[in-house]
């Protein structure tokens, strides 16, 4: 009689065997091919996006010579200002170190991931006086052209920003440069030991330091290759530290902002006063006294004459009803009762019902916003669409509502013959205006012959249909 075989004594393979077992192993070798072809490519994308940086890095060390320049131009113009009184170079030589710091901060966001926005104060206008002179805010000139000059300067002059510029165009060749050059000089020596080494002779700056770069062979460049990524955010710190908006600046900014909001506020409040005081005067008001004087009418011919009486009667339900719609419309212009009931969603599918062209409506919107943020999407959306039909020409729209990353974003695009200035004209104004309360914000893309494109943006957070928060 045999034994019963062990789990020891068991034969190679036998888990294979069993039902599954196959399958598993065969599974385990697929998952193991699939981790060794994924790390090599993203050994690779690594090594690409260190090879990226450098590259960016090498770009703006080589750019170091054209800021040494600017600083001693700007210097120059300064000197020759406060010395011998020349002020026409100052403006041009700040302009100058204006547009090498733009470009700073356009590498410091799109290269290094750090956005840095204009710390600049707007430039004001030149105020024409009554008997003909121009006034600067500090004197009056006669010709119009030095008193813009007079302006300039001392609007650049008094700018914080002029001098933060000037500060980052002194340290920036220093510190900087440091930062940006020091992964190029570690590859770049790794490369030159390397190159050195095998030669029977010696290359410039050869030697002892040659030797020992050829020694550790490949260490500095892969030293540099590790710190290139990092020096290239530490770089765009660096840029935005300067050359980026303060906190008083911002807090000026803001204030500058929301009374400028708060004037905006005010003359449309007092404009949808005016239209519904014009709206329920020439409408609802009158329709309501012809009925009155109808019904008076009818009630002295109802003993005289009751067919007569009857239809005077007939003409006042007729008024009635007519008025009782023109105040349906008049609520629905204040805050339509299908988005105060149903929300956004359902209320930009009502509004695409009633536009004259065929509008497509895309809605991915987990939860309602706070009945404010949607009236206002709500009426930019119908402003939108009133534009494409009256000033478009356009026979088709679409309108996408979605909510990503705490912001409300609300598409709108037709097919019209585009050329819409986003400057210009009373609707894109009143959609601003309508946005700027909740620090919303209008983007359009309009080129001749269409299409047009608005994207409005809201800071909002969704949630259930009873409560949420922006």
């Amino acid at each position: 009689m045999s034994s019963p075989q062990t789990p020891a004594a068991r034969e190679p393979g036998s888990d294979a065997r069993r039902p599954g077992g196959e399958a598993r192993e065969r599974a385990d070798a697929v998952r193991a091919w699939a981790d060794a072809v994924r790390e090599p490519g993203a050994a690779a994308r690594e090594l690409r996006a260190a090879a990226r940086a450098l590259g960016r890095l090498a770009v703006l060390t080589l750019l170091i010579p054209v800021g040494v320049v600017l600083m001693t131009v700007f210097l120059l113009s300064f000197l020759l200002w406060g010395c011998l009184g020349i002020f026409p170079l100052f403006p041009a030589a700040t302009r100058m170190v204006r547009s090498a710091a733009e470009a700073a901060r356009w590498a410091a966001g799109h290269w290094s991931g750090v956005p840095v926005p204009p710390p600049y104060r707007p430039r004001p206008a030149l105020e024409r006086t009554l008997h003909g002179w121009y006034w600067t805010g500090h004197d009056y000139h006669r010709n119009r052209w030095l008193a813009g000059l007079a302006l300039r300067v001392r609007w650049l002059w008094t700018d914080p920003a002029t001098w933060r510029d000037a500060l980052w165009l002194i340290a920036d060749p220093l510190v900087g440069g440091a930062v940006a050059a020091a992964p190029v000089l570690l590859v770049g020596a790794g490369l030159y030991g390397i190159v050195q080494a095998p030669l029977p002779y010696d290359l410039p700056f050869g030697g002892l330091p040659a030797l020992l770069l050829g020694l550790l062979g490949p260490v500095p460049i892969v030293a540099g290759l590790a710190l290139a990524r990092p020096a290239l955010r530490l770089h765009g710190r660096w840029t935005g530290t300067l050359l980026g908006p303060t906190e008083r600046s911002r807090l000026a900014r803001r204030v500058e902002q929301l009374t400028e909001i708060r004037l905006d506020a005010t003359e449309a409040q007092a404009a949808e006063l005016r239209r519904i005081e014009r709206d329920l005067h020439d409408g609802a008001q009158a329709r309501l006294v012809a009925v009155s004087l109808r019904l008076g009418a009818a009630a002295a011919l109802i003993d005289r004459d009751p067919e007569q009486a009857k239809r005077v009667v007939t003409d006042a339900q007729e008024n009635v009803t007519q008025a009782l719609q023109e105040l349906r419309d008049l609520v629905r212009g204040i805050h339509p009762p299908v988005l105060a009931e149903r929300g956004l969603a359902e209320g930009v599918r009502a509004l695409a019902l009633d536009v004259p062209l065929k509008v497509e409506v895309r809605t991915e919107l987990p939860g309602r916003a706070e009945a404010p943020v949607e009236s206002a999407v709500y009426f930019a959306v119908s402003e939108a669409l009133t534009n494409a039909v009256k000033h478009g020409d356009a026979r088709h729209a679409a309108v996408h509502l979605t909510h990503a990353a705490g912001l409300l974003r609300a598409e709108v695009t037709d097919d019209g013959r585009g050329g819409a200035d986003p400057d210009g004209g009373s609707g894109l104004k009143g959609i601003r205006r309508r946005l700027a309360p909740f620090d919303g914000t209008l983007t359009l893309t309009s080129p001749p012959g269409g299409p047009t494109r608005l994207i409005m943006e809201l800071p909002c957070v969704l949630s259930s249909p009873r409560t949420s928060s922006c």
